[in-house]
């Protein structure tokens, strides 16, 4: 598939290593700088915005049709290959010739109300009972994916119990379930469910919230669901103009909905928070009475009167700055109170991953992406930073300034020994190269703040992205 060169210079979304590649490839033979370590094996896939037509609107980062990179590590031999994920909209304007919708700073399409904003796809991308699941931020019809080809296989509806799945739905490598929630503009505004092992629906449940709502993510437990109900909202007035724009009330708190993974509405637990906005979680476990939950949310300063700014994170998110911190909520479930507290506010970090292995469970590790601090530059992702949660300690590692870390994969070692007996898998943008590698550092002790034991060079560009995940080939071969 090609696509004409984009005229990416008044475009600063599609400007550099944001701007679109034009086609499918699989590369093998790759050069290596280091040594690409044996006890590596399984496959990391990324997802991200690529445009498959020209845009002739204001476009936004968020905008691009869904795309899958996936490198494949086999006993030290690496394989690349990236294709677009074939979503229902997609194909429509394929056999259109041309751009049917428009994106995330124009007026939605009022002709189609199954789908006034396109769902891409391109957000997330999780593995679940032998497919890749590829789902977008706004909620939508989620897609599956073929792991060996990236073939898309359709929209993963499990036998049509399911329409819509927002990103960063959590699978749990234990149970071998999907754990999921999507929002809407319409009541109730927030359902929550459980997909089984075999594909089906297992639990499906409506959350009723005040109003519209955003939340991006969720978190999960051995036993339980946290859900996200923030004070930041659609802006009403836009809404009615049919655009998208956000609303941050920081008299309101940030409430924490706890419910048994199997259960009813009405076992909705609701912990009250400070308000804030958080995108990613880190991970959520039981401990004693507690259920608790670490993340990275955004900073909430105060204004000239000491209150909460809620203007400044409205810009601070429209503008998609970054200015984040590691943070603890613990919710009691015998008191019903909420115990918070600051794990570091000294680095500015988010993009969490964990070894996969400990969703839900109690984890020692979080390997993040770092940014300066502040912010307020042009968006830079210059390096990596592993986190101690027991200490609050950390370990970082940047090749300079200028360099574009993507969010990593944990990959566990071969017959792994302990939590960060492991590799992290990462794109970066090698901007003194102007070439894109993926590099493999080793996570174990202290040895990710050497560097990278390999550098994968690819031979053309791979476009920054949004989200990632590592499936071992252990996990591979059990659902063969």
């Amino acid at each position: 598939m090609q696509l004409n060169d984009l005229p990416v210079h008044d475009i600063p979304a599609l400007d550099g290593n944001n701007g679109p590649i034009h086609q499918e490839d699989v590369f093998t033979n790759l050069q290596v700088i280091g040594t690409v370590p044996t006890d590596l094996n399984g496959l990391y896939v990324r997802n991200g915005p690529n445009a498959f037509y020209t845009p002739d609107w204001r476009y936004h980062a968020y905008d691009g049709d869904g795309m899958l990179h996936a490198v494949r590590f086999e006993n030290g031999q690496v394989t690349y290959k990236n294709r677009w994920v074939q979503t229902a909209a997609l194909q429509e304007e394929q056999a259109a010739g041309h751009a049917l919708w428009k994106g995330l700073k124009e007026p939605w399409r009022e002709d189609r109300p199954d789908e006034p904003q396109k769902n891409t796809a391109n957000t997330d991308v999780k593995y679940h009972a032998g497919r890749l699941i590829s789902m977008w931020y706004r909620s939508g019809m989620p897609y599956a994916v073929d792991p060996d080809t990236l073939e898309t296989l359709g929209k993963a509806d499990f036998d049509g119990a399911v329409s819509r799945i927002s990103a960063h739905s959590r699978p749990d490598e234990h149970t071998g379930e999907l754990l999921f929630f999507d929002y809407s503009l319409q009541a109730p505004f927030m359902q929550y469910g459980v997909i089984g092992p075999d594909r089906q629906l297992k639990h499906k449940i409506d959350v009723d919230l005040p109003g519209p709502s955003l939340p991006h993510d969720m978190a999960i437990t051995e036993h339980y669901t946290i859900l996200h109900d923030f004070p930041l909202r659609p802006d009403p007035e836009a809404l009615q103009a049919g655009r998208y724009k956000v609303r941050f009330d920081a008299t309101q708190p940030s409430r924490f909905g706890v419910l048994p993974r199997y259960g009813q509405a009405h076992e909705i637990r609701w912990f009250l928070a400070k308000p804030t906005y958080m995108l990613h979680v880190v991970n959520a476990w039981e401990e004693g009475d507690e259920v608790v939950m670490v993340g990275t949310p955004y900073r909430l300063h105060e204004d000239e009167n000491g209150q909460p700014d809620g203007r400044r994170l409205e810009k601070t998110i429209h503008l998609r700055q970054r200015d984040f911190m590691l943070y603890e909520w613990r919710f009691n479930l015998v008191t019903g109170k909420t115990h918070e507290r600051v794990i570091d506010d000294v680095l500015n970090t988010e993009f969490p991953v964990i070894n996969s292995l400990y969703q839900g469970r109690k984890n020692r590790y979080s390997y993040n992406i770092i940014f300066p601090l502040g912010g307020k530059e042009e968006p830079r992702f210059p390096g990596l930073v592993k986190y101690d949660l027991s200490t609050g300690g950390y370990l970082a590692y940047s090749a300079g300034p200028k360099y574009f870390y993507n969010e990593p994969g944990f990959a566990p070692r071969d017959n792994a020994q302990s939590e960060d007996d492991g590799y992290l898998v990462v794109p970066v943008w090698n901007p003194d190269e102007q070439r894109s590698e993926i590099q493999v550092f080793d996570c174990k002790g202290a040895r990710i703040a050497e560097g990278p034991v390999a550098r994968i060079l690819l031979p053309r560009r791979m476009p920054h992205g949004f989200h990632a995940t590592f499936v071992s080939q252990h996990t591979l071969n059990r659902w063969k």
